[in-house]
């Protein structure tokens, strides 16, 4: 094993310099892009809305996150914002999956809860995640203004929501990094729109 060392050693730091790498590209590219989700969402919140959040694995798991970033609070104390994560009801989720199926979990939800004012956020780094898709789908027929959060080409979602962050990288825990940098940068904004004067 000690003979294994400085290879593995060298390995972590090519994972480190990886993740660098793409968060490079991604403020070069993608900075004006982030001020226009942030831009959209303290619209949306300053008017009454709500932000739905949905996606699968490690993206639920960012949906619950930044609901959580947004009703509880990032940085600074502010009063609570109205943020849903599709993801938490287990019963729900097992019962719409069952009764109708898999690609219906978070569309059934948006028609049962979305208006016109709000945003659903679409999040999948393959962009190709049908449940996620069917859920922009059924915000559209809402007239609600859709973000997607996804890689390259991060298609067909990036073609299908109104505003899109497409991490340039097509490695999967790549665009997971980097959608956590630019959603910690977005709370931030967000948060500092909401202080109190």
């Amino acid at each position: 094993m000690a003979k294994d060392q400085p290879n593995l050693q060298q390995w972590i730091q090519q994972q480190i310099a990886e993740t660098i790498a793409i968060k490079q590209k991604m403020a070069e590219s993608c900075s004006g892009v982030l001020l226009d989700v942030s831009d959209k969402m303290i619209h949306c919140l300053q008017h009454a809305g709500v932000i739905y959040l949905c996606g699968n694995g490690g993206s639920a798991c960012d949906a619950e996150h930044v609901a959580t970033e947004l009703v509880g609070r990032y940085l600074r104390e502010r009063r609570p914002l109205p943020a849903v994560a599709l993801t938490t009801n287990t019963a729900l989720l097992t019962a719409l999956a069952n009764d109708y199926d898999y690609s219906q979990v978070f569309a059934r939800q948006v028609r049962a809860s979305m208006n016109k004012n709000d945003i659903l956020v679409a999040i999948s780094t393959s962009g190709k995640s049908a449940n996620v898709i069917n859920a922009v789908l059924a915000a559209h027929e809402l007239g609600a203004f859709t973000i997607g959060f996804t890689g390259v080409p991060g298609q067909p979602l990036a073609s299908h929501t109104d505003l899109c962050l497409c991490v340039p990288s097509t490695s999967t825990p790549r665009i997971q990094e980097a959608h956590i940098v630019a959603w910690h940068i977005i709370c931030d904004l967000i948060e500092q729109a909401f202080l109190p004067a």
